[in-house]
């Protein structure tokens, strides 16, 4: 089959060299048995490459599968690929096979493939060097027999040296790597392209088919296609349907193309990208940030409460359920949080021979042994054994008694030697 009869049975679209070359190099490897590699960004239409090695080879009467593996739970994927076993898992009621033992003798494209899980990666570097897997929770090894064709939009390269991807398991992959251009690197294309969409939708919803001034066409080769084929195709379908005049000029068309952004918004800043954050750590920045800004708040109030700014018992009362918020259970906080208000007096120092001169007054009851021990956690380890004795030795009814977590508590218990 030569090049136009395979361009013409796939709905291939173009005469670009790049293209061109990339479906000669598909042609010359689909009658061998080869593991293809095929690159390219999102919406240049690498599926259609693995249907063609698929449909051109020795399997082609063999079932054919494309698997999104970035759609696919990390939790179940080893399930969907290799099977499982009766009661491997919560919900495993029956056991169940896998895409490589359904489609042996076929051929399975891996869409996304660096969305893989480290395990899973394992497992399938293991199929491509001895056609084995193992089905989860089962130790029966099992052969099949299928050709793997991979595709991602990502440097498998770079996420290898990177630790986030197998070495081994791409170098196995990229036997044959053949690489999809994007629609910008194909500008001669993109009218043809546009015409044979338009050309499409008339015929899908009974209309007269858009026609390009040239004006339009020389924005229509020059616009980046960030979404490449994917983007270029629903632009022509929104067109086809919602405008009344078929003639489609400058002005009409740039209606319809998203202004190209610089990246900036919505997206972290070059500082931080600089510094490697990944999204877990910029959140924990982000937690820390406020948890910072929290402790600076509560500052400056606890310095109004030691001025004695906050000594009025009314103006407390009116503003106390923003200082319950600002000092949440636990806190030292100026508003005590049953029913009466307490406010923390500035801590004094006296010289000797120096009168006081404050109007508080000293009862009998607030006077402190001094023999008696005032360590925090002479006196944290006298209530966990109070706790603990009264329950006798239940740790769940002590923890909540002493309004702990049972974590907390355990870990109170081995600190102090309780056990």
């Amino acid at each position: 089959m030569d090049l136009q009869a395979v361009k013409q049975r796939f709905g291939i679209t173009g005469n670009a060299p790049r293209i061109n070359y990339a479906l000669e190099t598909a042609m010359k490897v689909a009658p061998t048995d080869i593991s293809v590699y095929i690159m390219g960004e999102s919406g240049v239409g690498k599926e259609s490459f693995s249907k063609i090695i698929h449909h051109l080879s020795n399997r082609k009467h063999g079932p054919f599968i494309s698997i999104n593996c970035g759609a696919i739970p990390e939790g179940t994927i080893n399930s969907e690929l290799f099977g499982h076993e009766k009661g491997s898992f919560t919900g495993a009621n029956e056991s169940r096979k896998g895409y490589f033992e359904t489609v042996n003798g076929g051929t399975i494209f891996l869409d996304e493939v660096g969305e893989l899980p480290f395990e899973t990666q394992a497992r399938l570097l293991r199929v491509l060097e001895n056609g084995e897997f193992i089905r989860v929770g089962s130790s029966k090894v099992m052969k099949t027999d299928v050709r793997v064709v991979t595709a991602t939009n990502k440097d498998l390269l770079a996420l290898s040296h990177k630790g986030k991807f197998r070495e081994d398991l791409y170098y196995r992959l990229s036997t044959l790597p053949i690489s999809v251009p994007a629609l910008r690197e194909r500008p001669s294309d993109i009218p043809i392209l546009f015409k044979k969409f338009a050309v499409d939708f008339a015929e899908k919803y009974h209309i007269r088919d858009l026609e390009l001034t040239p004006d339009a066409e020389n924005v229509l080769t020059n616009y980046r296609w960030p979404g490449n084929i994917r983007q270029l195709k629903n632009i022509v379908e929104q067109m086809s349907v919602l405008e009344q005049d078929r003639i489609i000029n400058e002005t009409t068309l740039l209606k319809y193309l998203p202004k190209e952004t610089t990246g900036s918004q919505l997206m972290l800043t070059s500082d931080s990208r600089q510094e490697g954050m990944n999204e877990r750590e910029i959140f924990y920045k982000v937690l820390y940030d406020l948890k910072k800004d929290m402790n600076d708040l509560k500052g400056i109030v606890l310095g109004l409460l030691e001025n004695q700014q906050l000594s009025n018992p009314e103006f407390v009362e009116s503003h106390k359920a923003a200082l319950t918020q600002i000092f949440p259970a636990g806190d030292e906080s100026p508003v005590n949080t049953k029913k009466d208000i307490m406010i923390r007096p500035k801590p004094v120092t006296y010289y000797e021979n120096e009168v006081p001169t404050h109007d508080y007054h000293i009862e009998p009851s607030d006077m402190v042994n001094t023999d008696e021990n005032l360590s925090l956690n002479a006196k944290e380890e006298e209530m966990i054994k109070k706790a603990l004795l009264k329950n006798n030795g239940r740790r769940k009814r002590a923890a909540h008694e002493l309004g702990i977590s049972e974590r907390t508590l355990y870990r109170k218990i081995k600190e102090f030697g309780l056990e």
